[in-house]
């Protein structure tokens, strides 16, 4: 493998990096061109469906607050958010801006995988070995996160923001600009939150974490974790700050199991 390292010229690997480049455009846009021709299809049907009140999160939170007499009771009745337009370009920005997000989260496997390619060589056998497994670890919990954003997350912070009045006299009118913005922000937030398991587990291999680590400071995170769930819905509603506390809690523990539980560096930690 060094002797296959020597033998590319720094052009050589300039050759191989263009490559990888060019194919991780041209599948970009192609994804991007056809999530483009059903954006409309995608719109109506999947990014608008969190503002009608049959959202499948909204029926599921009344069914389970109407079995719980001590809940606050959520109802999905009149639920309803009404966007506006504001800017005359505004719609064909955000189709265009829409369709390429998009095509990046759905290709975000193979943009990876391409960029695997490319330093792959570099790498020893059990180096690599590592490597392909947190991969797919990363994929994984990547769209787990994004799911997680798109099901959970932007649904209840929607719900309590369009609801939310300082004053009666002052309605709220959406703008498909800031309703875009909400909705993208948080469910690619979610997607890299999810990453943090991953960037344990590598760190752990690297002798930097412990599982001792996570015990010592476990009711520090609690606190740093409940106030991280207030800002993504901040609403008084328990029962709404505990459907994103816990999911993100959950990773916090996942990530403890992950780690080596001594700071101790051994080869098969980084296997």
């Amino acid at each position: 493998m060094a002797d296959q390292l020597q033998e590319m010229s720094f052009w050589d690997h300039i050759d191989a990096l263009r490559a990888v480049l060019i194919r991780i455009v041209v599948v970009l846009v192609v994804a991007t061109i056809g999530l483009f021709c059903v954006m409309p299809y995608l719109f109506d049907q999947v990014i608008l469906a969190p503002c009608h009140g049959d959202f499948a999160l909204y029926r599921l939170f009344e069914r389970m607050t109407s079995s719980v007499s001590w809940l606050p009771q959520f109802t999905t009745e009149g639920f309803q958010v009404e966007l506006i337009n504001i800017k005359l370009a505004s719609q064909f920005f955000i189709h265009m801006s829409s369709s390429f997000w998009l095509a990046l989260v759905l290709t975000f496997p193979f943009v990876l995988y391409q960029l695997w390619t490319f330093v792959a060589p570099a790498l020893y056998p059990r180096e690599r070995k590592g490597v392909r497994t947190a991969f797919l670890i990363g994929c994984i919990m990547f769209f787990l996160g994004v799911a997680v954003g798109y099901f959970v997350v932007f649904p209840v912070t929607l719900r309590f923001l369009a609801d939310y009045h300082v004053s009666q006299l002052v309605p709220n009118q959406i703008s498909l600009d800031s309703y875009m913005d909400t909705f993208l922000m948080l469910i690619f937030v979610m997607g890299v939150i999810f990453e943090l398991p991953l960037l344990a587990w590598l760190l752990g291999a690297l002798g930097v974490l412990h599982r001792g680590f996570f015990r010592t400071y476990r009711r520090h995170a609690i606190i740093v974790l409940l106030v991280l769930a207030a800002i993504i819905t901040p609403t008084g509603d328990p029962f709404t700050l505990m459907v994103v506390f816990l999911p993100i809690y959950m990773l916090y523990e996942v990530s403890a199991y992950l780690v080596p539980k001594t700071a101790k560096i051994t080869e098969d930690a980084l296997i």
